[in-house]
């Protein structure tokens, strides 16, 4: 089955150009593609996609209030950020209304259709110098008594690469360990941190 993917981008040319480009790679099929987060707050609850992809600068309702809208509508369709803004307050804002990937516009676009697959299979992908905001703005301003002050070196280790949106295979093969060791750890993350998911034990990472 072909992983369909809503798009909601103001952009007349950018929207027909992902759209096109989505329909024309194999296994992948655009369902809508929305001028406007009104416009597809109305249409994509009407038949969801597998995943949304989400402009942040929209005319009228932002990309981040549509996120956190469409989330409370459709819990079980996972948005990604696709936007060209990287600065950490939209990034972390976009996190916090329910986004499970961010990445930038001049991601190359076979880029994008791998982190559609990922996202829809349960990733967090995110551009790497995305990432890296992410992380250095976490080192920088991370405050005292924060959470995760309780958790072991590993486990914060572990929970860096679930930022980066690292899959839990990939992290096991990163730090050189197995997979189950990596799904251990996750479980005391998530005890420690008070949460029940990756995305939320992310947004309690990132503050």
């Amino acid at each position: 089955m072909a992983i369909s993917v809503a798009i909601v981008e103001d952009n007349t040319e950018v929207r027909r150009n992902i759209s096109r480009f989505i329909d024309g790679a194999p296994g992948f099929r655009c369902t809508c593609a929305c001028a406007s987060a009104e416009e597809a707050l109305r249409v994509i609850p009407k038949s969801p996609p597998d995943v949304v992809l989400m402009d942040i600068q929209l005319p009228g309702m932002s990309g981040i209030a549509c996120t956190a809208s469409l989330k409370k509508a459709l819990p079980l369709v996972p948005v990604m950020m696709l936007t060209v803004y990287e600065d950490p307050d939209a990034i972390f804002n976009a996190l916090k209304a329910g986004a499970s990937g961010y990445l930038l516009k001049r991601t190359d676009p076979a880029k994008v259709l791998e982190a559609v697959t990922d996202l829809h299979h349960g990733g967090s992908p995110m551009t790497g110098e995305i990432a890296r905001k992410v992380i250095e703005s976490f080192h920088s301003d991370k405050p005292a008594g924060h959470p995760q002050d309780r958790l072991t070196a590993r486990e914060e280790e572990i929970l860096e690469q679930l930022a980066k949106g690292f899959a839990a295979k990939e992290i096991a093969d990163k730090l050189a360990i197995s997979p189950a060791t990596v799904r251990f750890h996750l479980r005391h993350i998530y005890d420690k941190l008070h949460v029940r998911s990756r995305v939320e034990a992310v947004i309690k990472y990132l503050g």
